[in-house]
């Protein structure tokens, strides 16, 4: 049973089926493709709310095949090949036995050239392991991970989040690596889900990359505002409250119905009194959401270059922008050079400050856009 929480509105992590909005669609074809023996591939801008679906997917995998096991591992802090087989090796062996000690002892039995090390709790005293890898050893260590799943007999299923991360290590090879040792698993199903998507594109649709066309392509869209509204009104009407279908589009619309973005506002709001929430309370949690964010955004904005400040607000102004480079809307926010701005915008983008695709650019973080737009 799911543990009831003072907050509905979950702001980070997954907490349950019951606090999980909507994805019934994606859900049903994850699940589907996975229990068919597909990889999937899922992309997605972060906050969009890919890791919690992976989660939700996860937990009704368990409770259909209660013999499986489950494996969520986000790479997106990995930044070589040896953290790569520390916390795949890691996640792999702790999912593969929930008992520390068990586990410590399968881990120095099934993988050679590690440092397996105990560990407790300091607030539950409850024991834990983690494992070191010796120098030169990553690649082998990785491949003894896929040989110790193999072996095990068990139904896997394994999410690499933030895949794209592989892209960025220094050591060369790595898709190779995990491709040819994927598909000599036979118990094992992978969904790689990643948030840069001209990167996820290549990984899986480019012909010059080993996991060309090996997986199952899905992206995700935002809820349905109809479905999140009933969703919010479902725990908000236990304390008497409602959105009216206006005040709630105009909820949803301020951060273009990204779900981390529609979940902050409404956590917020939950807290509230009043009995029927109208904009100049939509308005007030956002602008405590701002301000508690304000020192963060502060220096994130002095990270910036100059023309990169001046592009960056110009585009937060104007919300989204078609053709940012144009001779009108360059000279409107008074940008650099024609070259100057280029620039800035290939670096705003790579530091993903900055999201693009078919309907022009935008701010990626919409609660930094807000502040920016406030600037003078």
């Amino acid at each position: 049973m799911t543990k009831q929480l003072n907050n509905p509105f979950v702001e980070y992590g997954y907490k349950g089926a019951e606090y999980f909005c909507d994805r019934e669609k994606e859900t049903e074809e994850i699940i589907r493709d996975l229990h068919n023996e597909s990889n999937i591939a899922l992309i997605a801008p972060r906050r969009l709310g890919k890791s919690g679906l992976i989660q939700h997917v996860f937990e009704q995998m368990r409770s259909k095949e209660p013999d499986s096991i489950c494996i969520y591992i986000d790479i997106l802090h990995t930044k070589n090949q040896a953290d790569l087989a520390e916390t795949f090796a890691t996640r792999v062996i702790r999912a593969m036995d929930s008992n520390a000690q068990n586990a410590l002892r399968k881990a120095t039995q099934f993988l050679k050239g590690i440092r397996p090390t105990m560990s407790f709790d300091e607030l539950t005293g409850e024991p834990s392991f983690s494992i070191d890898i010796q120098p030169t050893q990553e690649k082998s260590t990785i491949e003894q991970t896929f040989q110790y799943i193999a072996k095990s007999g068990k139904r896997c299923y394994i999410a690499f989040d933030e895949f794209q991360q592989i892209l960025e290590y220094p050591e060369k090879g790595t898709e190779a690596l995990l491709r040819s040792m994927i598909q000599f698993v036979p118990n094992a199903w992978f969904i790689f889900s990643g948030s840069r998507q001209h990167l996820m594109t290549d990984i899986f649709l480019s012909e010059k990359h080993p996991f060309y066309l090996a997986s199952q392509m899905m992206t995700l869209n935002v809820i349905n505002e109809e479905k999140y509204r009933a969703f919010a009104n479902h725990f908000l009407s236990k304390q008497g409250k409602q959105f009216t279908e206006d005040n709630f589009h105009y909820l949803y619309s301020l951060v273009d119905g990204q779900t981390w973005y529609v979940q902050e506002i409404l956590h917020q709001l939950y807290e509230y009194p009043e009995s029927r929430l109208e904009r100049e309370d939509i308005n007030q949690a956002l602008n405590q959401l701002l301000q508690r964010w304000s020192i963060s955004f502060s220096a994130l904005y002095q990270e910036l270059t100059e023309n990169q400040a001046r592009v960056l607000t110009a585009i937060a102004k104007e919300g989204r922008v078609k053709a940012p480079m144009s001779k009108d809307f360059m000279l409107k926010y008074h940008l650099p050079a024609l070259s100057s701005t280029r620039q800035a915008l290939q670096s705003l983008i790579s530091q993903e400050r900055l999201f693009h695709d078919e309907n022009g650019y935008i701010v990626y973080d919409r609660f930094f856009a807000m502040w920016l737009r406030r600037l003078n």
